[in-house]
């Protein structure tokens, strides 16, 4: 491919929450107006439902059990060679703006320079939430949402205001510069993730009256699967809401966040147009996964179902399709795509593919696309796989749950004990295990977050390592 590359990443912004998937309310004119001139992905995945498993597996392009970086305490910290590292390789200017959520600023993690990045707290991220076992592990005293919810501003409001003034300075400032050389821009936004506060005219466009309903809340009499309960009762937010109008107004909160990432979007794609390079420059956006917003009563991330581990993706540029692609792809995909949109190499995992690749063939709905969550709250490893119509979720000690997600699109109804679908049940299981051997992952995990305890001094000095919820935002100084 020719031509500059942008990249923009949300956090926790959920697939359905867009204007163009048809969502009952959301409101996102500019990630639509993007999406109209490009191609949009409706079936695609995080590789791990939290943030920093998942970025770690952005820049690596490799899944979680190969990077080894099992949840919030394990940083990526650029030993192991990912797309930035391959761009730099071949002379190629790669900068970032905005949230990372990687180990450290000093590190070498494939940028010339980082602007006002955001690192896991203190470099270390959340120890205390590596300490998972049932019997040790202990329950969130507050709210993970944290305690503000409604209009207003927050440091986390602000950080993306920041960032998004210096991404308008950089493209101008790149505009103005000598050098010719085609361009990779990583641009980090944290809207929607909590707290759930917002600024009041995004706020103000989602009235209580309008608001989807609550799908399968268990005060209405659904039973939560198993290893869903135990995970939720780490930091049950639902149960925290002093009364139905909170419970509303963070639901408000939530698309206003929305709305407020795809405003500062629609600023970055306006600064694009004016520093001239809207013409010939590809933009991708995406999100590390996805948000629950109420749905099982549950809020966050950290389970395997839609809400939470399908996230939005478009792309659009020079020579980029209109349309919809419905192959399942992956956040993997974007990793190969960085690489391949300047030839360089990435060592990614087995069958991660370009988008490039993906939107010049015949859709393959059967394309498996992979995803696996081993951190805060989950009692053990949970797995993610996707073929088709059939969405398996495969869980260590417990029942696996099956959805026919065409027929079943909100994944009302488990399959898996049903006669009628032991084959394809078995065909699911089977082929997981060809990615990895979910037991022997599992252990792994465990092994390595134990070290990682015993490394900072035991559980007691573990539960006093990290940030108590979201990560707190750095200075506003740009570097």
């Amino acid at each position: 491919m020719t031509g500059n590359l942008l990249v923009i990443m949300s956090d926790e912004h959920q697939a359905r929450a867009l204007g163009c998937e048809g969502h009952p309310v959301a409101k996102t004119p500019h990630l639509d107006a993007l999406a109209a001139r490009g191609t949009r992905f409706t079936n695609a995945y995080t590789p791990s439902p939290i943030c920093v498993p998942a970025r770690a597996s952005f820049a690596t392009g490799r899944y979680a059990h190969e990077t080894r970086l099992w949840d919030n305490a394990t940083p990526y910290d650029g030993s192991i060679p990912g797309w930035g590292h391959a761009l730099q390789g071949k002379d190629v200017p790669v900068e970032s703006i905005g949230k990372l959520h990687y180990r450290a600023e000093e590190d070498a993690a494939g940028f010339d320079t980082e602007h006002i990045p955001m690192m896991v707290a203190g470099g270390v991220g959340m120890v205390w939430a590596s300490i998972r076992k049932e019997d040790e592990r202990i329950m969130g005293k507050g709210r993970m949402l944290g305690d503000d919810i409604g209009p207003g501003t927050s440091r986390y409001t602000e950080y993306d205001a920041a960032v998004t003034t210096r991404t308008v300075e950089w493209l101008q400032d790149r505009a103005a510069s000598s050098d010719d050389r085609p361009w990779c821009l990583y641009v980090g936004l944290v809207a929607p993730h909590f707290p759930l506060v917002v600024p009041q005219e995004f706020y103000d466009l989602y009235p209580h009256d309008q608001l989807p309903g609550p799908k399968l809340n268990p005060r209405g009499g659904y039973v939560r699967h198993p290893w869903v309960e135990k995970q939720n009762a780490f930091m049950d937010s639902e149960a925290k809401f002093k009364d139905e109008s909170e419970r509303l107004t963070a639901i408000a909160s939530y698309y206003g966040l929305c709305s407020w990432l795809d405003h500062n979007v629609g600023q970055i794609m306006a600064g694009l147009k004016q520093a001239g390079f809207k013409g010939d420059t590809t933009v991708i956006y995406t999100s590390d996964h996805g948000d629950n917003v109420g749905a099982r009563g549950l809020w966050g991330k950290s389970n395997l179902y839609q809400e939470s581990a399908a996230i939005p993706m478009i792309m659009a540029g020079p020579g980029v399709g209109q349309g919809i692609c419905d192959t399942p792809v992956s956040l993997l995909d974007v990793s190969a795509t960085i690489a391949d949109h300047f030839d360089a190499p990435l060592e990614a995992s087995d069958g991660v593919r370009s988008l490039y690749k993906i939107v010049s063939e015949e859709p393959k709905p059967e394309r498996p696309v992979f995803s696996e969550y081993h951190a805060a709250g989950a009692v053990s490893g949970a797995f993610l796989l996707r073929i088709g119509r059939w969405k398996y979720h495969h869980y260590i000690g417990f029942s696996p749950e099956l959805f026919d997600l065409k027929t079943d699109p909100e994944e009302l109804n488990n399959l898996a004990d049903d006669p009628a679908h032991s084959e394809t049940l078995i065909r699911m299981e089977t082929a997981l295990r060809t990615i990895c051997d979910p037991d022997a992952v599992n252990q792994q995990a465990f092994d390595d977050q134990a070290a990682l305890i015993a490394r900072y001094g035991g559980r007691e000095a573990a539960l006093k390592l990290g940030a108590p919820g979201a990560t707190p935002p750095p200075k506003m100084e740009a570097n």
